[in-house]
């Protein structure tokens, strides 16, 4: 076990000031208002045995409630708790706290715990003494030139980051980690003796000893030799260091699902609903290993019934086992292209509460009444056992619906297919009808060589059958929000928040310039952007303004405080059919499995701030995981394009700033820089209204959409950035480079 980062050893503070002279409290343990005065009258932060002192409290019990109440100060965001468990006021300091996140040129934000969407910039001199991760009080000292709230370090209320991986390198004799993440701008020292034997250019993990200060570099320990760059895996291995995903089974983990039986026991199966003889079936990609979700549905004389059966992981996992905690730790399942992180271990997986084909299984079940117009009339929850008729891929159905395969669908289940996609054509009309934003971009799917590299990019496609069993997704998780909300039980739901202002102004301003109308910020809602996207989808840059829309929405989350979901136009959304790798899933199972079984809202497991923790939690742990993959992605994609240095290829401008042009590469969805300097025969200058580069002496310019050759220049394995060089002026546009659509002003 490595040992725990060493703490700078601090004087004791000075005895507490004694409350106000004639001062009264009626309870033994002071009010909020007597701890506020108090704090106040101190004038610095205090631990809890000063307050003890001061009040006369004694005893362990009076200790436990005194620090009950000062923690609840916290948590309404009263009272602040710095990392030497002392107390002070945030009002009386004008502080703000929240969580760091770093940028690679050195600078940060505060993304605040009052959930207000201002982030607090923080130079690079503030973040000299911090790390990406780190929750810290900062205090505003001002607007910087752009306008935003700048901060100035108070204290560091706790160290986000224990471990970094990264390169070790010897410079004259010196040993440092580079930081692979690049959100930590410092470099690591490694003291003499505490190297573990790593070479020049290993890929490593090293422990934090002592943290950077504003004079002082950051110190550890190296405990893991990950490898070397360019092995086989190691851009996963480095990922999964980097941002600190678990991925070894702890012994009290491995303990518990040993037990487990391969199959599911009959005694199982009381009190469920029988569903064996129901056709239900399994439609995923062709190399999906775990299955969550089984679908049927039956034509009937008002409209469908629909089955939704979702793997019974709530049965297996049971709150406050190894397991499950070792579940809130991952979050999520973790899809890399060589390889999966699992949430849960293998023998569940991919055994017992997978959907496999031919065997018995545990499942929760949505079973809803569906018109003809694809609105839900009817929907029940209850615990079922079923048996899948088979494991469908989309490619089989797709081919199947289409008429290019009359056999890819067994027989016996193709009314219920056909019936699905009747359901499937209703469901996207009512989609339609509320708005719900459809963006459709093509995904990429990565097919590696023996050595873990590259071999080719493959963007595949959508077709009906990924659709159908989208919306019976999304009609199941609508019931369970639903479900949620009717019962009044603690629960976290999928949120979507409106656009925020500023970013969709700045959309705004883009599209306008574009000759396109769009609505003021406080009055979009989805089917703008929906109509916005149909109407310019015949356009050469249909693409780039669809990716500026989509880059201009909020992300969503997971919350106990239901706010609707946005982007799919629905008052209230939540996550619940896919809890082998969606941990908030499985607590949305266990909330529906309560009330179903008769319990009441008041003694469940969970209380609402479990639950909004909880949220904060998954959400964190989603982001993490996209993180890691689009790391992996980056280097993959990186390495591949060193094997094509010097080609050439078409591309589509998607990103414009003041410093160049990012160009994709069509064919392989691999985006590089086309720097500025690198437009020949003029000066371009930045429009940002209108997204472009406008040539200071011709009037040409290069906009969003607009195609280029370009020709892969530099990559950098370290950086993982790529860099192109154009080879024709095709993307300038004609008429002095007004973009398409944009009308010509008037003097």
């Amino acid at each position: 076990m490595p040992s725990k980062p060493r703490k700078t050893k601090k004087k004791t503070s000075e005895k507490a000031k004694a409350p106000k002279k004639g001062a009264t409290y009626k309870h033994p343990i002071p009010s909020q208002n007597d701890l506020i005065d108090f704090l106040t009258d101190v004038g610095k932060p205090q631990k809890a045995e000063p307050i003890l002192m001061a009040f006369d409290l004694k005893g362990q019990r009076m200790r436990a409630l005194l620090i009950e109440r000062l923690q609840s100060m916290v948590r309404a965001g009263q009272i602040l708790e710095n990392r030497r468990g002392e107390f002070c006021l945030t009002v009386k300091l004008d502080l703000v706290t929240g969580k760091v996140t770093g940028h690679r040129d050195g600078f940060g934000f505060v993304i605040r715990d009052d959930g207000d969407s201002n982030d607090v910039y923080l130079s690079a001199r503030e973040m000299r003494s911090l790390f990406d991760g780190d929750r810290v009080a900062v205090r505003i000292k001002g607007l910087d030139h752009r306008g935003r709230a700048e901060g100035e370090l108070v204290d560091v209320l706790e160290r986000g980051t224990r471990e970094i991986a990264g390169q070790f390198i010897r410079e004259r004799g010196i040993g440092v980690v580079i930081p692979d993440n690049a959100k930590l701008s410092h470099r690591i020292l490694i003291p003499k003796g505490e190297a573990a034997n790593a070479k020049h250019g290993n890929m490593v993990v090293v422990e934090i000893l002592d943290y950077p200060t504003h004079v002082e570099q950051a110190t550890g320990r190296i405990t893991t030799i990950i490898g070397v760059a360019g092995e086989k895996g190691i851009a996963t291995d480095i990922a999964i260091h980097s941002h600190g995903i678990p991925f070894k089974w702890p012994d009290a983990v491995r303990k518990e699902v040993q037990g487990l039986a391969s199959t599911v026991p009959a005694s199982s199966h009381s009190g469920r609903t029988e569903l064996r003889n129901v056709d239900l079936i399994t439609i995923d990609g062709a190399d999906a290993r775990d299955f969550d979700d089984a679908v049927y549905c039956k034509r009937a004389d008002d409209g469908w019934r629909l089955l939704v059966a979702i793997a019974d992981v709530a049965h297996y996992v049971n709150v406050g086992t190894a397991l499950d905690k070792e579940a809130i730790l991952r979050g999520t399942s973790v899809y890399f292209p060589d390889r999966v992180v699992p949430m849960l271990p293998e023998i569940l997986s991919n055994g017992l509460c997978s959907l496999n084909p031919k065997v018995d299984r545990l499942c929760m079940v949505c079973d809803m009444r569906v018109s003809p117009a694809g609105k839900v009339t009817k929907a029940t929850f209850f615990e079922g056992v079923m048996n899948s008729k088979a494991r469908l891929t989309y490619s089989q159905v797709a081919d199947f619906l289409s008429g290019a395969s009359t056999t890819s669908v067994p027989k016996v289940l193709q009314a219920s297919v056909r019936d699905l996609h009747d359901l499937y054509k209703a469901f996207a009309k009512q989609r339609k009808r509320r708005g719900a934003i459809e963006i459709d971009f093509p995904q990429t799917k990565f097919k590696l060589n023996e050595d873990g590299e590259i071999d080719r990019i493959e963007v595949v496609p959508r077709n009906d059958a990924h659709r159908l069993i989208e919306e019976c997704m999304i009609a199941a998780n609508v019931e369970a929000a639903k479900f949620l909300k009717q019962h009044k039980i603690a629960g976290l739901y999928r949120i979507h928040p409106k656009p925020d202002s500023d970013r969709f102004n700045d959309l705004r301003l883009y599209l306008t310039s574009l000759g396109l109308k769009v609505p003021h910020p406080d009055h979009v809602e989805p089917h703008h952007f929906t109509q916005i996207i149909e109407q310019v989808k015949d356009r050469p840059d249909s693409a780039a303004i669809t990716m500026a829309m989509l880059r201009s929405l909020t992300h969503a989350a997971y919350s106990p405080a239901n706010v609707g979901h946005f982007g799919l136009a629905l008052a209230s959304y939540a996550h619940f059919t896919s809890p082998i790798r969606r941990y908030p899933d499985l607590l949305v199972h266990r909330a529906i499995r309560h009330i179903v079984r008769g319990g009441k809202p008041g003694q469940y497991d969970y209380s609402p701030k479990e639950m909004e923790r909880l949220g904060a939690i998954t959400s964190a742990h989603e982001k993490r995981a996209e993180e890691a993959t689009r790391d992996v992605e980056a280097w993959l994609k990186c390495q591949y394009m060193e094997g094509h240095l010097g080609e050439e290829f078409d591309g589509v401008i998607t990103g414009v700033t003041n410093f160049g042009l990012f160009v994709q590469i069509t064919e392989l969805m691999t985006d590089g820089l086309v720097h500025v300097t690198s437009l020949a025969n003029d000066y371009y200058k930045y429009d940002a209204g209108s997204q472009r580069l406008v040539g200071e002496r011709t009037g040409h310019s290069y906009h969003l959409g607009a195609e280029m050759r370009i020709r892969v220049q530099r990559v950098d394995m370290e950086t993982r950035k790529i860099d192109f060089r154009p080879v024709t002026d095709d993307s300038r546009e004609p008429q002095a480079g007004r973009p398409p659509g944009l009308k010509k002003r008037r003097k």
